[in-house]
C-alpha cells in the first residue's frame, strides 16, 4: 500500500493562497482515490476535496470555487491548490488514500489563515 507525506502548509493571511502536496511511495497510486482532509481544533475531521482514479472530484460545499484537486499520476503526487483563503480554513490538512477498502493517512501538514 502507499505511504503519503504532505508539504506545504504554513501561515498565510486572509485572501491568499497555499499549495498543498502530498507525495505517495509504493505501488499502484493511480488506482487510489485521493482525497485532502482537514480538522480544527475541537472539530471533527471533515472531507475537502477527492479525485478518484479516473479524475473525477468533489468538493466540500464551503471551499467550492476556492480549492482546487488534482493529481499527477506520474508522479505519484496529488495537490490542493487553495485560494481566497479565510480564517475559518485554519486546521490540520491530511492527505488520504483509498482503494478497495484500505485507507491510508499522511501525517497531515498545519494551514494558519490569519492576518
Amino acid at each position: 500500500q502507499v505511504q503519503l507525506v504532505e508539504s506545504g502548509g504554513g501561515l498565510v493571511q486572509p485572501g491568499g493562497s497555499l499549495r498543498l502536496s502530498c507525495a505517495a511511495s509504493g505501488g499502484l497510486f493511480g488506482t487510489y482515490t485521493m482525497g485532502w482532509y482537514r480538522q480544527a481544533p475541537g472539530k471533527q475531521r471533515e472531507l475537502v476535496a477527492s479525485i478518484t482514479s479516473g479524475g473525477s472530484t468533489y468538493y466540500t460545499d464551503s471551499v467550492k470555487g476556492r480549492f482546487t484537486i488534482s493529481r499527477d499520476n506520474s508522479k505519484n503526487m496529488v495537490y490542493l491548490q487553495m485560494n481566497s483563503l479565510k480564517p475559518e480554513d485554519t486546521a490540520d490538512y491530511y492527505c488520504n488514500a483509498i482503494r478497495r477498502g484500505v485507507t491510508v493517512w499522511g501525517q497531515g501538514t498545519q494551514v494558519t489563515v490569519s492576518s
